[in-house]
């Protein structure tokens, strides 16, 4: 085997940024999440997962085994502002164009956005994370509203979110446990079935929809187009 080698050109890489972010709000009486709508204004979408635990067992005066507890997708976004689709996710009822009700019921929604990819060889990070999100719900967050002064700043919401994990049933008989977060690398899936995936997301001859993971797979399983 050949000696490690640390620093090798074209394999520093970081992640940077927040892009292209789309909404997908679910639709409780399709059963099935609505058209994308883009998301401007976002500046960050926090991972914050929780779980894995572990529970050690201990017999003979040792250490007999450990496991570790579900682990649960949990996150964080902040922004400028957001669509009006995402009102119903905040508990936000219109009985009445430009009339909003709070503290209402909140609706399911999912979420793709990217993250860049730069090295040491691509500093203008070219590639990227593509990220998707299913079965979130918004918790409350709080806002200030404060004077204008000699040095005004837009104001930024910051709430959290948590999710509810969907089957991950694939074809091929692979099997995994449900998930409620998918992370597609720009670097190493192939650029044509990408290119037909985000076709998808972002809405070409048909309306922006959040696949499910099954057909997140098939896309990037099959033939390209």
């Amino acid at each position: 085997m050949p000696r490690i080698v640390w620093d090798e050109v074209g394999k520093k890489f970081y992640e940077m940024g927040v892009r292209m972010g789309v909404l997908y709000p679910y639709s409780s009486t399709e059963k099935k999440y609505a058209p994308g709508v883009a998301w401007n204004g976002l500046t960050k979408v926090g991972d914050e997962p929780e779980g894995a635990e572990a529970t050690n067992l201990w017999a003979d005066d040792q250490k007999y085994a450990s496991f570790r507890s579900a682990e649960d997708f949990k996150g964080s976004i902040e922004c400028y502002t957001y669509p009006d689709e995402f009102e119903p996710c905040l508990g936000y009822a219109e009985p009445v164009k430009g009339m909003k009700v709070t503290q209402q019921g909140r609706s399911t929604f999912g979420l793709s956005y990217r993250n860049a990819i730069g090295s040491d060889t691509d500093p203008d990070a070219t590639e990227y994370k593509l990220h998707l999100v299913y079965g979130a719900t918004a918790s409350p967050f709080s806002q200030d509203h404060e004077t204008i002064n000699d040095s005004p700043d837009a104001a930024t919401l910051s709430f959290e979110f948590e999710t509810v994990p969907v089957p991950v049933e694939l074809e091929d008989g692979k099997t995994y446990k449900p998930t409620a977060h998918i992370v597609i690398d720009s670097r190493t899936v192939d650029k044509k079935k990408l290119a037909e995936l985000e076709k998808k997301l972002y809405g070409d001859e048909g309306d922006p929809e959040l696949p499910s993971p099954k057909e997140v797979y098939t896309i990037l399983n099959g033939a390209a187009a």
